[in-house]
């Protein structure tokens, strides 16, 4: 497969723009100012940290910010912040950050960003409990960005084998296992998700919720895949090298995985790219609606659940953030996919 992305500028960005996410997913714990569990109560719903690089004198200064301090506002009946101008907190880059043990012995971490000590350095806000959002993000998108690959590593294995070996020995066989893969595409997907989420055990865990989740949509996923692997299976099987490979005694199972399968590699490829936003969107759905991931552990669909609010939509707009972040990811996913399947199947352009 050969994409000339200088051509596909708009692959080319959308690309990029996905590598700077897994990229800042996978360096999180650097990149983020605080912890995924910091959490400062007074800073509930704190507006973005303002960095400055002038004094009020008018001079250069190196960047700095201002805490954040809380009041109630009787005219208007809520809670304000003001900025506490007495003390400057300049901000650091490469600096190191909070002591953690590791065999006995001291170590520091060093963080991308941070302030001085005493300093808060909020760069999209905190949300209710005071925690800060950015890193919240930054720590969110690992779950939100990789449940798509972990349900496609099961249900396309599974898809795969199953639409070959239901298209290559047709017959009854196949008969069986299309009704069977016809009866789970029946099943709606998105209510199924919220019974099985909405019946799990209280006390589970966020890593059992994920991993649970990631096996239901794999499960439902990989029905549809099947039929579409067997409807090009059984156009392949009739090819002369296959019969040739009968001929000389090849098994069934040996023909199936090294002579049909991999013809069905363009299609797989497309498959892959167009399915992920599906799963990103379904677990931030599910988040979303208090059935995925549980607080306090951090995904984008359950951070954009403080933002279903019509008062902080108008009056703190940092909360949306995850929501873009969705957005942005499904939107680049699409762009990509349809390039790949434009370079794989160049005869689907004919038809636009």
């Amino acid at each position: 497969m050969n994409i000339n992305f200088k051509k596909e500028k708009i692959s080319l960005v959308a690309f990029i723009v996905l590598i700077v996410l897994y990229v800042c997913i996978l360096f999180a714990s650097f990149l983020s100012p605080y912890e995924k569990n910091y959490s400062n109560r007074k800073l509930s719903y704190a507006p973005p940290s303002v960095i400055y690089t002038i004094t009020p004198e008018g001079k250069f200064s190196k960047p700095y910010t201002y805490n954040l301090i809380r009041e109630f506002n009787p005219k208007t009946l809520s809670t304000d912040f003001r900025e506490d101008r007495t003390k400057r907190h300049y901000v650091k880059f490469f600096s190191d950050g909070f002591e953690y043990k590791l065999f006995g012995v001291f170590k520091t971490k060093k963080h991308f960003i941070t302030t001085d000590n005493g300093g808060e350095l909020h760069l999209l806000g905190c949300d209710i409990n005071g925690r800060d959002n950015f890193s919240r993000l930054l720590y969110g998108g690992r779950i939100s960005l990789t449940i798509g690959f972990l349900a496609l590593f099961i249900s396309f294995p599974i898809g795969l084998i199953y639409g070959g070996i239901s298209g290559y020995f047709g017959g009854m066989i196949d008969n069986v296992l299309m009704r069977i893969a016809e009866a789970v595409m029946s099943i709606p997907t998105f209510y199924l998700l919220i019974i099985l989420a909405a019946i799990l055990p209280s006390n589970m865990t966020s890593s059992e919720r994920f991993a649970l989740i990631t096996v239901i949509l794999a499960f439902i996923g990989w029905a549809g895949f099947s039929r579409v692997v067997r409807g090009m299976v059984l156009s392949i099987k009739n090819e002369d090298y296959i019969k040739a490979a009968k001929s000389i005694g090849q098994s069934n199972l040996k023909i199936i995985l090294k002579h049909i399968l991999p013809q069905t590699s363009s299609y797989v490829i497309i498959a892959i790219a167009l399915s992920i936003p599906g799963f990103i969107l379904a677990e931030s759905g599910l988040s979303f609606l208090g059935l995925g991931i549980q607080q306090p552990d951090a995904s984008w669909g359950n951070m954009l659940k403080e933002a279903q609010e019509f008062y902080n939509i108008l009056y703190r707009p940092w909360l949306l953030t995850p929501g873009f972040l969705i957005f942005i990811a499904v939107l680049s996913y699409n762009i990509i996919g349809d390039t790949i399947r434009d370079v794989l199947d160049p005869k689907s352009e004919i038809g636009r």
